[in-house]
């Protein structure tokens, strides 16, 4: 079913049980008005008879044949006129009495001074009525043929209006829902020309402050991140793909030369030695992909642990200058605390591994003497890391730059490298819910400051 006609039928149901509800309302606020009315003219008919019948204006017998006759054509209200002891004075009736009266029934209305009851079809009251300052006891009753007649006409007036009701409600609703719709109708008509090849195309906004305004700004929104991410993903693959190319067109190269005649052991040894760098290199690269892969995961989904920055920070040196013994890392600690907890975090001992070797061999690799002076500190809610080089230092697009993928400044020219380990630090600082920056100077050498939050 359709939104639109969804929205018609709910319309529809919740106004008509709404105009149901104030038909049924008009219907009983009707019939208790007729009903009162009624009342009341039985009380005053009762009182008129009782008097002309007490005052001995009009004859009795003349008062029954009068009621009598009008019984023929209208709904004439039959009185009675009883003692206080239950001794009848009068009745219009005496034949086809409508009340019943009984002493019971005599000494209540004494009672309760007065009383409106039913007898089948027909209303009646009883009351007591001073005279000359006796009481009396009168009933009346009748059956209200016009008033029945004016809500039987009203039941079915409510009827018709109902129904009529009822088909200009759907039409209005119908109307209603199809103008409601048709804004999300032009938008599922633009959606439907956005493709990956025209992702560029954003959905028009009529109204920034309704709900649809909203729901089409939030989805142009998506539709730029996600073009960022073709475009980023398109970068990546065309990277990828020229960074890749060289180790392999080497290796290819080296070893179809090898292969063009025979060659010396010396020769062979020498080949295989640059065909084995080339594979190094291809490693290493491929190895910096699915570490960069791992830092896209959700932190939810990584291992946590709480790792003291000290010892992790000791690990790596050892690892540093195990590959690459020519390096020297200085490790200074600016505070001493024996809450151990203010130099202890909650992170991935892996991630952090690879984050800190970068930002590390980044340090030696760039300067002048291959050494990177790492300062830990800390205070109230974090943890400081500062790895300083006293290399060339960086230009201002080159800080702007540097953490992005791929990219390698003017200074790496001769460094091996692929433009990843940045880019790779940062997203796993980024991970561990911390910062980095890159603080430098041309010529003044390059610090990067990270940032990691406490336990």
């Amino acid at each position: 079913m359709k939104i639109r006609t969804a929205l018609t039928l709910k319309y529809l149901c919740v106004t008509a049980t709404v105009f149901a509800l104030c038909m049924v309302a008009i219907y009983f606020v009707s019939e208790h008005t007729r009903s009162r009315t009624f009342y009341n003219d039985l009380h005053r008919e009762g009182v008129t008879k009782a008097h002309l019948f007490l005052k001995k204006k009009t004859d009795k017998a003349l008062m029954q044949a009068i009621y009598l006759n009008n019984r023929e054509f209208i709904h004439e209200v039959e009185v009675a006129v009883y003692t206080p002891d239950f001794q009848m004075l009068y009745n219009d009736a005496m034949v086809n009495d409508i009340v019943k009266e009984t002493p019971e029934m005599i000494a209540r209305i004494l009672r309760e001074r007065n009383e409106e009851f039913t007898v089948g079809d027909y209303q009646a009251v009883g009351f007591v009525y001073e005279f000359e300052g006796k009481p009396y006891v009168v009933t009346a009753a009748a059956y209200d043929g016009v008033g029945h007649d004016n809500i039987a006409e009203l039941q079915r007036t409510l009827g018709a209006l109902f129904a009529v009701g009822l088909v200009v409600l759907f039409a209005v609703g119908y109307l209603l829902a199809r103008s409601s719709l048709k804004p999300i109708r032009t938008i599922v008509r633009e959606v439907k020309q956005i493709s990956a090849s025209r992702i560029d195309r954003r959905l028009p906004v009529a109204s920034k402050t309704d709900e649809l305004g909203e729901l089409s700004i939030t989805f142009n929104d998506m539709l730029q991140r996600l073009e960022g991410s073709f475009e980023a993903q398109k970068m990546f693959v065309s990277n990828v793909s020229h960074e890749m190319r060289t180790p392999l067109a080497a290796l290819t190269a080296e070893i179809d030369l090898t292969l063009q005649k025979d060659r010396t052991p010396e020769q062979y040894r020498a080949a295989l030695s640059n065909a084995l760098n080339d594979a190094h290199r291809m490693t290493r690269l491929i190895d910096g992909l699915l570490n960069l892969a791992k830092a896209d995961y959700r932190k939810e989904a990584i291992k946590m642990q709480e790792i003291r920055l000290d010892e992790l920070l000791l690990d790596v040196r050892a690892q540093i200058l195990r590959a690459h013994p020519g390096y020297r890392v200085e490790l200074i600690f600016e505070q001493e605390s024996d809450d151990d907890s203010l130099i202890t975090v909650s992170g991935n001992l892996y991630l952090l591994t690879i984050a800190f070797s970068n930002l590390i061999e980044n340090n030696c690799k760039y300067s002048a003497n291959n050494t990177s002076f790492v300062q830990i500190s800390f205070w109230k809610e974090w943890s400081a890391v500062r790895l300083s080089d006293t290399g060339k230092g960086l230009t201002e697009e080159e800080k702007q730059r540097i953490f992005q993928l791929f990219y390698r400044g003017d200074n790496t020219a001769g460094a091996d490298g692929h433009g990843i380990g940045m880019a790779l630090a940062q997203k796993i600082i980024h991970l561990h819910g911390g910062n980095i920056a890159v603080l430098s100077e041309k010529g003044k050498g390059t610090t990067f400051v990270v940032e990691l939050p406490h336990v």
